[in-house]
């Protein structure tokens, strides 16, 4: 039987008991009726799930106590970072959501030109945090024990200082003169996949990329939406060089 998973941000040990947060205890409770003495697992994202017994079971709050720990190998050996236009409202929680299923390492949000979304001050940290929420469950669901990391929103123009080194740089183009069988696996094993918003990359934009090394890869004839080719240049990464 598959066991809840419930992400908690603190330190973890076998042996110790705590009060879970509300947003999590009220699920468990109230989605899930579970009850005292329950099992579920917890995991705050340094590679291990804890297996852990529901306690006193309250309306707001639910205490667990930790009975053992266990390391978690789902991650794939191909680092994947996903540069990712800001696209609006729901298609970019489906692209998180998705891109952390699929194994991403990280996502970058990126202002552009022709993006749709600006984003300042109380309402970027509102989305922001709510964009780490959707990954956090996406983990929780996918049996990931290692939370992708997504950065702030960032200018393009210093994209490249939040892209790790010695990695692959890829641009979906439809003339890109990569294409899928030419893709060598860096020595590295990062990667870093670039996706404009709904309107694409403008020129300048493009131009700034092929700037930092980025290499066009065509996948394919077709045009993809936003919410489509990422999650498919991911998926198509993964299986020639990852762990699909």
């Amino acid at each position: 039987m598959r066991l809840t998973r419930v992400h908690v941000e603190q330190p973890l040990a076998v042996g110790m008991q705590l009060d879970l947060p509300e947003e999590a205890a009220a699920h468990l409770s109230r989605v899930l009726r579970l009850r005292q003495g329950d099992a579920c697992v917890l995991f705050n994202g340094d590679g291990h799930d804890y297996d852990a017994r529901l306690g006193v079971v309250g309306k707001r709050t639910s205490q667990v106590e930790i009975t053992g720990a266990r390391a978690v190998e789902t991650e794939s050996p191909l680092q994947v970072t996903l540069l990712q236009g800001i696209a609006r409202g729901e298609k970019m929680d489906l692209i998180l959501q998705k891109a952390t299923e699929l194994g991403v390492t990280a996502i970058v949000p990126v202002d552009s030109e022709r993006s749709e979304v600006r984003l300042s001050g109380e309402r970027l940290q509102k989305r922001v945090s709510h964009w780490r929420g959707v990954v956090r469950a996406a983990c929780e669901q996918s049996g990931r024990a290692r939370v992708p990391d997504v950065r702030e929103p960032v200018a393009i123009a210093t994209a490249a200082d939040y892209l790790p080194a010695d990695d692959l740089r890829l641009l979906l183009d439809p003339i890109g003169t990569q294409r899928l069988t030419t893709l060598v696996r860096p020595a590295s094993g990062q990667v870093v996949i670039a996706i404009g918003p709904e309107g694409g990359w403008s020129p300048r934009d493009r131009q700034a990329l092929e700037g930092m090394g980025f290499q066009g890869l065509r996948l394919g004839p077709r045009v993809l939406r936003t919410e489509t080719a990422g999650l498919a240049a991911i998926a198509a990464v993964q299986a020639l060089l990852g762990d699909l």
